[in-house]
């Protein structure tokens, strides 16, 4: 018999892994024409959910220097000597063939702190594998570009694994199984409750989580009966090296509004930008230069100076060439530049 369900089963599924709640689902599907009930979409979001839980999970023996995997533990809260919670959450990252173990305390999971996260991990363990794991979390995966069958990482994590140096895999929904040994790593969490109380500040916690690292990494896995510590030694000479300017994802990252004059402001100088982001957010990383970057994609780089305004060439043609010399031809502007180039100054 035809199912009111038929020719809405792949929008429910869709929008289930994207987790939506079946009552959202229900209405969106209602507004599309569904003509049944609210219990039979209800009903078949729980069959669904169940059917991608119990698929059958081949376990395989574990490549050596071949993967990590990533996840965090979620809304951590532990209480102080004074009873004041604390809310927090974990950032997991194993290499399943020497159950090697690294754990960080964070307060939030904004990409930028997964990027430093994952780079104090590979600091850890001495090196970075072929490839990582990871959930199907925000910071990884673009939700508007994917669907259940296929994720696209949004960019800027892109260009962090491609510059680090390994191939990132986003697990699907549902499947625990895929990335099993960060997830056995998550439930030892439970560990940490007897410090409930037992902790006067934050850096007391922080140092109760690091002891736990290094207890995790010391014992046996109940995974090979072998300890972390000892397989690594023989792992870490498979992983590739680290590059060091992995740091700049991360480090001192500033938010700007592009001013109507094509200009974002830095310790009270003025560094130019294509006049096509004025009115638009970027951000800026100030190491050693400035690099101003729109949706994650570097779009200018300039040196830290003592001058009031700092122009880049093409930025300085196309701001006159779209205001006070719109009448000139581009030598015009070109010849005006290199006569004034302190114009704007």
């Amino acid at each position: 018999r035809k199912s009111k369900l038929d020719g809405y089963k792949e929008i429910i599924e869709e929008k289930y892994t994207q987790n939506c709640t079946a009552r959202a689902i229900f209405d969106f599907i209602k507004e599309r024409g569904f003509e049944g009930k609210y219990t039979i979409v209800k009903d078949y979001c729980r069959q669904f959910k169940q059917a991608q839980i119990k698929k059958a999970t081949i376990r395989v023996e574990h490549t050596i220097g071949l993967s990590a995997q990533v996840d965090w533990k979620e809304r951590v809260t532990m209480y102080d000597r004074n009873g004041h919670p604390w809310t927090f959450s974990i950032f997991l990252y194993v290499l399943p063939y020497s159950k090697m173990k690294y754990l960080e305390l964070t307060l939030d999971q904004k990409q930028d702190t997964l990027f430093k996260c994952l780079y104090h991990a590979f600091k850890y363990t001495g090196g970075i594998p072929n490839e990582i794991w990871f959930d199907n979390m925000s910071t990884v995966v673009d939700h508007k570009m994917s669907d259940f069958h296929h994720h696209k990482f949004n960019e800027r994590f892109q260009s962090f694994s491609h510059d680090a140096n390994y191939h990132p895999i986003a697990c699907r929904p549902f499947r625990p199984q895929t990335k099993g040994c960060v997830e056995a790593l998550a439930r030892t969490m439970s560990r940490l409750k007897p410090y409930n109380h037992e902790f006067d500040t934050l850096a007391k916690l922080n140092e109760i989580i690091e002891n736990l690292r290094e207890r995790l990494n010391h014992e046996k896995s109940q995974g090979n009966n072998q300890i972390p510590i000892e397989l690594w030694q023989k792992e870490k000479e498979y992983l590739r090296p680290i590059n060091p300017d992995l740091k700049r994802y991360f480090e001192s990252v500033q938010l700007r509004k592009v001013s109507k004059d094509a200009m974002i402001r830095f310790q009270n100088h003025q560094y130019s930008v294509s006049p096509n982001y004025i009115g638009k957010e970027v951000e800026i990383k100030p190491l050693k230069k400035i690099e101003i970057l729109f949706n994650g994609v570097a779009i200018r780089h300039h040196k830290i100076t003592n001058y009031q305004f700092n122009y880049d060439p093409r930025d300085k043609r196309a701001i006159l060439k779209n205001d006070l010399m719109k009448d000139k031809t581009d030598e015009e502007i070109n010849q005006y530049i290199l006569n004034d180039l302190s114009v704007y100054d």
